[in-house]
């Protein structure tokens, strides 16, 4: 039997087994689950991102686990973090807003009072159901302020974590031999999360925060044994970076093992994304003529789609199997969908930026997703080089402050950027500047950088 009829049987049976785990304990109220890598790439698994189009998965990268996720849910092929960096990623993710609102705000140093006391994901669900727990397991990095997990309503959470944590630099040789990138012990703490829930009969959201795959690179030996058969593409042929890629997919099957063998499937939303685009360039990679995250431009820190556009995918009860949708989506969409799922009631703060993709769920990926603005509104300055972007529809609009260059592209047809149309169509560049420059200003948004921000 060759290696590709084995591939599709144990596919097969995963699915199965998956859609067949009715047994276990029901709830009245859904389950969530959020898996967040880090620093990976719209092209950094195995998993097409487009189907028929091989540029839009990585050609070197197996992620085999990430590929059933697809094959059990929804592939969002315009799927966007909401920010080029890590730690106003992981802010807006728990309340559903642009960075714009708070991370880049004019009044920096007392917004933070205003977001301990916001309305997030646990403060959320707990108002539509006492019983629901929430649970947060490695890396938080809300960076300067001291908000911890504890602080915005998580039950049980790994604490004040952050890149360092993930490296490994208070622990030994031996552990970090056993426990790259802290992948094992995170998955583990998640796995004993769902069964205390599963005994108690009670619903819960679960955030699992990867270290992987940002630098330092770690793997195990098992990982880099796998990748020694795999050949190195033209994009992507760095071997310790695939066998680390390796070991994230591997804790994301252990979870997914688990929530199927406690029959939690039939009553689990789960939500992959990375909390921002690839890097574009590793230490130790080779150049081939491919950049690491073609066909998109850019990477990581900016507003190309290379720094926003991430591997995203859905999955849970109504929601299609194996299905693909264009539909934009973002992280900030998590709240308002799972505000609707759950039953709360209270209208949402005009200040969510998000909708809910419940929708587009459940109709085979067809669909819009109603927000307060029909626009996503990209964001950064402050410590970082001042940068926006807006997508209305299949338009985008990146904005430099600095200079005041504006570029207008039309992603149906420019997938990477190439042709900017902001001089063949004036009119439409400057209605979404304006859109964009009115935004900015209700919200406070400083768009000059005055300070030098560390690596995320």
């Amino acid at each position: 039997m060759n290696l590709r009829v084995i591939s599709f049987l144990v596919l097969l049976c995963w699915s199965s087994a998956a859609l067949g785990a009715a047994d276990g304990p029901k709830s009245a109220k859904p389950n969530f689950i959020v898996i967040l890598s880090d620093d990976q790439s719209w092209v950094g698994t195995s998993q097409r991102m487009i189907p028929g189009n091989p540029e839009t998965a990585s050609d070197y990268f197996r992620t085999p686990n990430i590929e059933r996720l697809a094959a059990q849910g929804m592939v969002f092929s315009s799927g966007y973090s909401p920010a080029p960096f890590c730690c106003p990623t992981r802010r807006s993710l728990q309340v559903s807003q642009t960075p714009a609102r708070h991370e880049y705000q004019a009044d920096r140093e007392g917004w933070p009072a205003v977001y301990r006391q916001q309305l997030n994901i646990p403060r959320m669900l707990k108002a539509a159901d006492a019983r629901y727990r929430a649970a947060h397991f490695g890396k938080w990095d809300h960076r300067y302020d001291n908000v911890s997990p504890a602080d915005q309503g998580y039950d049980v959470s790994d604490g004040l974590t952050s890149n360092a944590t993930g490296t490994g630099r208070d622990a030994g040789d031996d552990v970090l031999h056993a426990d790259p990138k802290r992948v094992v012990s995170v998955t583990d703490r998640a796995c004993a999360f769902l069964e205390q829930q599963v005994q108690e009969a009670r619903p819960f959201y679960l955030q699992v925060s990867h270290y992987a795959v940002h630098l330092a690179i770690q793997h195990s030996a098992a990982a880099m044994e796998r990748t020694k058969s795999l050949k190195p593409g033209k994009k992507h042929n760095l071997e310790t970076f695939a066998a680390m890629t390796d070991d994230l997919d591997a804790g994301i099957g252990r979870l997914m093992e688990k929530v199927r063998a406690l029959g939690l499937l039939e009553n689990t939303y789960i939500f992959f994304l990375s909390d921002n685009g690839g890097r574009t360039s590793l230490p130790g990679s080779k150049e081939l003529g491919l950049g690491l995250n073609h066909p998109l431009r850019g990477g990581k820190a900016g507003m190309y789609e290379g720094g926003i556009r991430v591997p995203f995918i859905v999955l849970g009860p109504g929601v299609k199997p194996g299905s693909v949708s264009n539909v934009p989506v973002t992280g900030l969409d998590f709240l308002p969908t799972m505000a609707e799922l759950a039953g709360y009631q209270p209208a949402l703060p005009a200040t969510i930026d998000g909708g809910s993709m419940t929708a587009v769920l459940r109709n085979a990926g067809v669909g819009e997703v109603r927000r307060q603005s029909p626009y996503l509104i990209f964001h950064q300055a402050y410590d970082r080089v001042a940068q926006s972007a807006l997508r209305a529809g299949d338009f985008k609009l990146v904005k430099t402050w600095k200079t005041g260059r504006l570029e207008l592209f039309d992603l149906s047809k420019d997938l990477s950027e190439a042709n900017d149309l902001s001089a063949r169509m004036p009119d439409k560049t400057k209605e979404l500047d304006q859109v964009l420059t009115a935004f900015l200003t209700k919200v406070k948004a400083t768009t000059v950088q005055t300070k030098i921000g560390k690596d995320e």
